[in-house]
This record gives structure tokens, sequence and C-alpha cells, in this order.
């Protein structure tokens, strides 16, 4: 194979990332002797010409005033000591894809590669420094190490093999089932695959394929159906204590809520139903005329009233909360980021216009050693740092505002990173139509192509963080493309593009089988028809892969032309993979092999319902509500005072706020950082609402409530108080408490069967349930998390609030 290498070093003055990185290898792991870093890149540039080479290093790789380049061999003086990396393969190279498309529009042709590395030289270090820099430095989930003359590109060819056929498996005793999930990388438990197994040999009277068992293991796992939230409660009981009279009035009152809104129907008791009972019965009194219902649930909607120049408009206000957690623990600049862009496409697959994100965060002391980094896990200061890096990039690039940052600090967060995104969008309300798909209704892919990037990432993110989660979860985490995803923004802003979906769902956990697998009862998919990024992925892939920026649109077959060409204009493939069938399955082709062929009803039973007691301890220790925090106790006031400021909780976040773009887009109304010295945090954020024709005063404010340490004591009193302030915030702000809708975001320890572990989330929810209870304020969107544990150490629980309201601008109040 034929290519040409060239090597690409920013100058001194400009090269930022080389100045970073000294300062954290010297400062942070304390290697005095380090003299310098230098940070040069590597472009393999394959099957071009020598003129298209030089053209391509001139007008694409190389900036005359900004870097050096090397042919042949990098300059390297006796005292440095280098080593070379590269993506792991199959994970996005933004460097690579960016430098493809320029090269297509220099040149006006395709097939030039580009492979990208990067060396790191180190001057004055000795062979036991380097070797510490490396294991900081290497992630093995997103990098490797190479050689430094290697050339690791490899052509991928289409793979002739076929999806294999799990034989045998009706048959199998249930001591072979339940050694099943180890042998096949399937995550659900013996009891499910016994349910599976009486479908395959009772109904469909055959063994299934390894694909049809992963896409039931991807639809019934916890991130996609929340299996731990919809666990049937049989019984509640109630340890003695100060507060158990106050927190079983609040159990009762929960249960004569049951009875008002479903009268005689018995259903089961569950955590989900614990966390949107108030919504069902504020919208049974009549109290919730602004929601918007309808088959979509990728986000919370409700009707609002814009001024537009003078006139009233109706718009749909959207809003979305989303946790990347595991992913953003084993890689934290992909997870994070990913964690904004999965959370936009929830909106956007509403046909919503996103225009105004919030990211609050959770960790433990980024301060720590890298010494007392414990195994299996990364650094929190490289966790937080790229975290923070992950997410600020992808908001820049993809144009949406963060207009509020909070990074938490509580050591239960040592267990696994949280990692937060809330957002807003709105839509004028006639260009968002609501159909349920008919039979010969077509299903397009729009956006991004499919490779292996985040197979698993479903099932892994429900899974407890291990120390072998760095070695072996790499496939499960992506990297975003925001310039992709930019491109769908615009699309779907366009009203009559908007107005040609009849359903959309964005793809995210489980990619196509669940993304366009939830659209219609009976569907047939086309896997062959799937746009990929490179050859070689054989059908469960295909069916699997979580790629990024991707949407699938339901629309009538008469639109297929015109929506392709308003997609062409955005520089967007729109390919049709699949159609609306009336049988009630789920059919995937591939290769001329049906390499899944499921029923609807047995997909929708979402595996055994499972059945668990749940036991309330009551707060014990010292009154958290009365109780002086421990790091300034027994000092005279002036010193308290000190103390407190410099706690991490305490301190500002300027540094942090200001790594984020809170003013693009021209609609934001409150900065993040007020008052006279532009040092005092705003209550939450405000922007307008994105009008494209006009000018309005018509804007949204979001806020959270949350104190990781209260839910500590009592996840009870946690769930009360984070429902009251992130009220008492909107009220803060200006806004009307009484007009605010909320959405939950809950984050908790792996629960296993262990009924006090269950009481934790239970007591938050009845908590968050009492107050919206007294006030007539619901909860109408939320996520769950139910993975937050590592080895014997769990992150605290954690219920936020986020409440949303509207107002006009001139109303907001700043620091």
């Amino acid at each position: 194979m034929d290519f040409r290498r060239v090597f690409v070093e920013k100058n001194e003055d400009y090269n930022a990332e080389s100045h970073a990185l000294y300062r954290d290898f010297k400062e942070y792991l304390d290697i005095q002797a380090l003299e310098g870093v230098r940070v040069i890149d590597v472009y393999d540039i394959i099957d071009s010409t020598e003129e298209e080479y030089e053209a391509i290093v001139k007008n694409v790789l190389w900036d005359r005033n900004l870097d050096h380049i090397y042919e042949g061999a990098i300059d390297c003086d006796a005292d440095e000591r280098y080593f070379r990396v590269e993506f792991v393969p199959g994970q996005y190279n933004q460097r690579e894809d960016s430098a493809m498309q320029a090269i297509t529009l220099l040149l006006g042709k395709k097939g030039i590669r580009v492979k990208h590395s990067q060396i790191i030289v180190l001057k004055g270090i000795d062979e036991g420094e380097l070797r510490l820099i490396k294991d900081y430095f290497i992630n093995p989930v997103e990098m490797r190490e190479i050689e430094l003359e290697a050339f690791t590109y490899k052509e991928r060819t289409e793979t002739d093999k076929s999806v294999e056929v799990v034989e045998g498996f009706i048959h199998m005793s249930e001591e072979d089932i339940a050694h099943m999930g180890d042998r096949w990388g399937i995550g659900m438990d013996t009891e499910d695959l016994l349910f599976c197994q009486e479908y395959f040999r009772d109904e469909e009277k055959r063994d299934p394929t390894i694909t049809e068992l992963k896409v039931i293991d991807t639809y019934w796992s916890d991130h996609c159906r929340h299996t731990t939230f919809m666990t049937e409660i049989m019984d509640v009981e109630f340890e003695e204590g100060r507060y158990r009279p106050l927190i079983e009035d609040a159990f009762k009152q929960y249960m004569e809520s049951r009875r008002y809104v479903y009268e005689d129907d018995n259903r089961p008791a569950c955590l989900m139903d614990l966390a949107t009972i108030n919504a069902k019965e504020i919208k049974k009194k009549g109290l919730l005329d602004d929601l918007e219902e309808s088959e979509e649930i990728n986000a919370a909607s409700i009707e609002i009233d814009v001024d537009v120049d003078g006139r009233t408009e109706r718009w749909l206000l959207m809003f979305k909360n989303e946790t990347h957690n595991h992913p953003t623990e084993i890689e934290p600049f992909g997870g994070a980021s990913t964690c904004l862009g999965g959370c936009i496409r929830d909106p956007l697959s509403g046909r919503s216009y996103v225009y105004h994100a919030m990211r609050i965060t959770g960790a433990s002391d980024p301060r720590q050693s890298f010494e007392d980094t414990l195994a299996g896990k990364l650094p929190q200061r490289k966790i937080t740092q790229s975290a923070m890096e992950g997410y600020s990039s992808y908001g820049n690039q993809i144009g949406v505002p963060t207009g509020f940052v909070r990074e938490i600090y509580h050591e239960g967060y040592v267990a696994k990173r949280m990692e937060v995104g809330a957002l807003v969008a709105a839509a004028p309300r006639e260009n968002v139509i609501r159909e349920s798909p008919e039979l010969g209704d077509l299903v397009l892919l729009v956006g991004g192509r499919t490779g292996k990037d985040g197979l698993g990432g479903a099932v892994g993110s429900s899974r407890e963080h291990t120390e072998e989660s760095l070695e072996t979860g790499g496939a499960e985490v992506q990297k975003g493309n925001p310039p992709l995803e930019r491109k769908i923004l615009r699309l779907f802003r366009d009203g009559n593009v908007s107005r040609m979906i009849k359903k959309c769902n964005d793809f995210g956990a489980g990619g196509i089988s669940v993304a366009i697998g939830e659209l219609a009862d009976g569907l047939h998919i086309d896997l062959d028809e799937v746009p990929v990024k490179y050859p070689g992925l054989d059908g469960t892939e295909l069916a699997l892969s979580e790629s990024q920026e991707r949407m699938a649109v339901v629309i009538d077959e008469g639109d297929l032309d015109s929506f392709k060409e308003y997609a062409e204009a955005e520089d967007l493939e729109a390919t049709l993979v699949a159609e609306v069938t009336d049988n009630d399955r789920l059919i995937m082709d591939w290769k001329g092999q049906a390499i899944v062929d499921i029923s609807r009803r047995f997909l929708d039973t979402n595996g055994i319902r499972k059945e668990m007691d749940i036991s309330v301890e009551m707060p014990n220790g010292d009154d958290y509500l009365k109780s002086i925090p421990s790091h300034i106790q027994g000092r005279d006031i002036e010193e308290d005072w000190i103390a407190n400021m410099t706690h991490l909780n305490t301190a500002s976040q300027k540094g942090l706020v200001e790594k984020f773009d809170h003013s693009v887009g021209r609609g934001t109304v409150l900065m993040p950082l007020g008052g006279k010295y532009k040092l005092t945090p705003a209550e939450g954020m405000a922007a307008k609402i994105p009008v494209l024709d006009g000018e309005t005063n018509t804007c949204s404010l979001m806020t959270y409530g949350f104190e990781p340490n209260l839910t500590s004591w009592s996840p009870f009193h946690g769930g009360v108080y984070a429902v009251v302030e992130s009220l008492a915030r909107i009220t803060a702000m200006g806004g009307d408490y009484r007009k605010a809708r909320l959405t939950f975001q809950e984050y908790f320890e792996r629960l296993g069967e262990d009924k006090v572990k269950w009481g934790k989330p239970f007591s938050a929810l009845l908590g968050a349930y009492m107050v919206q209870k007294n006030l007539d304020i619901p909860s109408i969107g939320g996520k769950d998390s139910m993975s937050g544990t590592f080895e014997d150490i769990d992150v605290p629980p954690t219920i936020i609030s986020f409440a949303v309201a509207t107002d006009r601008a001139e109303n907001m109040i700043s620091p």
C-alpha cells in the first residue's frame, strides 16, 4: 500500500497542547527533571500522487505561520525520550475525518485516506519517569502505544461470515443457560434467558441467532427499559426512628394518589410509578393542560405562548436530562462529549431546536495524587479535566451554549463519576407533526455512517464498574462528531422538513435495533442498505452499533425524494433502510439471512417482571440539618469562614465555568457569573426562545436542586430538598415557581437483592413526591441510572431536580 508520511509540530509560541502536558507532568506527576514536552502530529497520506500529497500538506495539514513540518524523520536531541500513540481501532478520529473531507473538497476526488497518530517527546527524564508518564497519559480504552516507525493502517474488507445460530439453545439445561452470559457477552440474568428459551422453543420452534439474543438483551437492559425502576414493589417496611411518621405518611399519601389515579386498575407499584404518579394525578385534576402527549417520549414537552413582535405564537418547549456516567468514567473526553450529543438528540428527535444546555457533574477530590489512584481507575484529575474538555468541545462545535455549570465534589463519586447534561429546546407547534406509522411508510437513516463504535454500550452502562473496565470497555464508548449533528439540527429546524416527519427516534443505546425498532410494531429492516464507515461489519454489529449523530425518521412514501433533497442541501445522507409492516414483528435481513425475526408482543414484555421488598432506614447519627460541617468545627468565626471558603464545594468555580461558551446563538439572558466583580454564580440559566423571524421577550429558565451530603444522611430529605431548591431558584431568578415543570435525575448504587439499598431511591422519590403533591407541580420527565458501584464503594444517593419555566426576559434577576 502506497503512503507518504509527514510530521507536523506547532511552533513553540502556539503549542498550547504541549504546554498543558508539560504543566501536568511536572506538577501533578511531580517529575521535576522534565525540561520540556513536544507534541508532534503524524499523518500518513494513503494512495495519493506526489502532486496530490504536496497539495494536501500545503493546504490542509500545514500552516506556515504556525507549524514546523518534518518529512522522513523527526529531529530529537540526545536527552529526549519519546513514544507514539494512536486511537484504538474503531474509535472515531475527528482529525482524520476532517482532513479527508478537506482533501475531497480540495482535490474534488475521493479515495485518499489519512491515518493520524501522535508522538510525545519528553526532555530530561529517565526511563522510570517515561513509564510513569505513559501510565498516566495512555488510557487503554481510547488509545494504544505503537512503534515509532510503524504503519498501522489496515484496509478493511467485507466479512464473509454468516450470523451464528445458537445451536441447541431451546434444549439447554438451566445450568447451561446460567453460563451463557460469560460465553456470549450477554447481560440478561438466568430468569430472562429462560423466558427467551421458552419463547423460542414454544412459539418460534427454533434456535435463535446470536443477533436476536443480543437485541433482546439490549431491549431489556436497565438503560433502555428501566428494569430497576419497573421492578414491582411487594412490601414496604419502615424502620423505627424520629422521622418514621413523616416518611410513612408520605407513603400513605402515595397509595391514596394511586387509588385516585388508577381507581379499580390494580397496577403494580414500582419506582417508575412513584416518580410519575404526581403528573398523572395533577393531569386528572385538570391542572396539567400544557402537557404535550404523544407516542414519542424522548423528551418532556409542554405547550407555551411565545411573544413574537407583539403577537402570540404557540410553541413546544422541550427539555431533557441525560447521564453518561459509565462512558465518562472510563473515557472522559468521549463520554462527556457524547453525553451532550446524546442529550441533544432526544429533543431534536421531537423536531425541536436545542438552544441552551446545563452541566451538573459529580467527582471525588481531583487534587488526589496519582499514586493514590485506585487500581482499575483513572485519576480523578484526569477524569475531571478531560470530561470538561469533552463536554465543552462538543457544545462549542455544535453551537449550543452552556448556560450553567456546576461540579459537585463527594468522596463517593470515586466509585463512578456523575456526568449529567440537561437542556432546553423549542419549536413552533405547527412544525411538529405527531402521527402513527402506517403500512407502507418508509424509515430513513439520517446523518452519520455506522461503525463498530459503541457496541454493547446499553448493557455496559447498566453494569457496575470493575477493575477490568478500562481494559475491556473500549467498544462501549463513542467519539462524537458535533459538526455532523449540527447539520441535523439545521435540517430539522426547517419547517418544510419537520412537517414531513411522522415519527422520529434518535440513535443511542441499542443502535438500529432500538432506534428503528421502537418506531412501529411491524418493521422490516434491510441492514445491507445501512451506510457504513468502513467495510467488515457483520449483521450483529450493524444492528447494535451505537455510532453517534444518526436519526431514524418515518415519512410517507411520497415524501422520499423531497426529504432526500433537503438532506442533501445540508450535506447529509438520508438512506431508506426499512419499511413499516402490519405483521407486528421486528425483522432484520442481512446478506439474504433473516438474522432477527421476533414477535413485537414478546419484545414488549420487557422480560420477566422482577419483584422486590423494600426496607426504609431512618436517618441516623447527628441531625444533618443542625450539624456543623466537620471541616469548620471548633475554630473561631474568622477561621471558620476562611476554612469554609477553601472547601471544594464552596470555592469559586470561575475557572471551570469559563471553559464553556455561554453566549453562542445570541439568546443568553443571564451570564453564568454576575455581580460587581462577575464572580457571583447565577441561580440557573435563562435564554430567549430561538425564534427565526422577529424578536421575542419570552425566555426559558432552568435550575437544579441537589445536596449529596443531605441525601447521604437521609435520601427522603434529599428528595424534598432537591425539589424545593430547584423551585426556590426559579423564584430567585424572577420566575413563577407555580408554573414550573420538573424532570428528575436519579443515580444510585447497584441495588442487587438488598432491600435496604432499594429503600434509598424509594425514599428519595417519596420525598420528591411529597413536595410535588403539596404544590401541585409535577415531574414530567426523568432518567435513572443504577450502576454507581465500584467494588465496595458506592456513589452517594443522588436525586437531582431540574425545574423549567418560562417568563419574560425583563423579569429576570441577575446576581
